[in-house]
């Protein structure tokens, strides 16, 4: 690997620590609105279940209302049946009071229709509140964890691109210009790709057997002739070369 080569390794893989914590802190916003959509999406179910309720509770108070209403008109009836001079009379009376009385034990029947519907809504509303307490507790959780993120991603940021600007002043500018046009060609791909058995490893492209002798020379920088990154030869370690070159044992 020539010395160009592990300049431009090194300004990618700095390149690639960089985007990475880039993408990180464009996500967290996103994340943190989504699960405040979610928290928002229950409030919402939670104040429709405490409006049922109300509701709910509103027509029991207007019943009870009119059933006090029919039993006083029933009770102001009966003493002026009293009074009565006449059976026609009397009759009238006696059907306002039954008429009343009918009003008052339809009332009484939805009263409790009413009050068996109210029991799982304050069931709900109360799941509801304490779920959503809970939930409260974990997005603002999460929202603080988000933050010490995000300035944690920003100060290694600032380092790494610190870094990045300064090995890019110590290269070639040629070498960073062909850097970043293989960057751009590739969309923030890898510029830089290793050969393996005659093939580029980035695009599968056979080399020419020339061109794959002169990479394994090492001695000059070369460029895949299919898809233009960078290119390197890693010759493989031999075991058996390595066990020779260690220096013998102290006896």
């Amino acid at each position: 690997m020539t010395a160009e080569i592990e300049l431009v390794t090194r300004l990618q893989n700095l390149d690639s620590q960089i985007a990475e914590l880039e993408k990180e802190v464009a996500a967290l916003p996103r994340h943190i609105a989504q699960i405040e959509k979610a928290l928002d999406a229950h409030n919402r179910r939670l104040e429709a279940d405490r409006a049922a309720l109300s509701a709910n509770q509103k027509d029991r108070k207007r019943l009870e209302d009119d059933t006090k209403v029919h039993d006083q008109k029933i009770s102001k009836l009966k003493d002026q049946m009293l009074q009565a001079k006449t059976n026609e009379q009397y009759r009238a009376f006696q059907n306002e009071i039954d008429y009343a009385a009918r009003e008052i034990r339809k009332a009484e029947d939805r009263i409790l229709d009413l009050m068996g519907e109210s029991e799982p809504l304050e069931a709900n509303v109360k799941r509801a509140e304490a779920e959503l307490k809970k939930e409260r507790a974990q997005v603002e959780a999460e929202k603080q964890r988000a933050r010490e993120r995000t300035a944690d991603d920003e100060q290694q940021l600032t380092v790494l691109r610190g870094e990045r600007r300064e090995l890019a002043a110590g290269m070639e500018p040629r070498l960073v210009r062909d850097y970043e046009r293989i960057r751009r060609k590739w969309h923030g791909g890898s510029a830089v790709a290793e050969a393996v058995e005659g093939r580029c490893s980035a695009c599968q492209i056979a080399l020419r057997p020339q061109f794959w002798q002169d990479l394994r020379r090492g001695d000059q920088l070369m460029f895949c002739e299919s898809c233009g990154r960078f290119l390197f030869y890693n010759p493989p370690v031999s075991f058996e070369n390595e066990v020779a070159a260690a220096p013998p044992a102290a006896g």
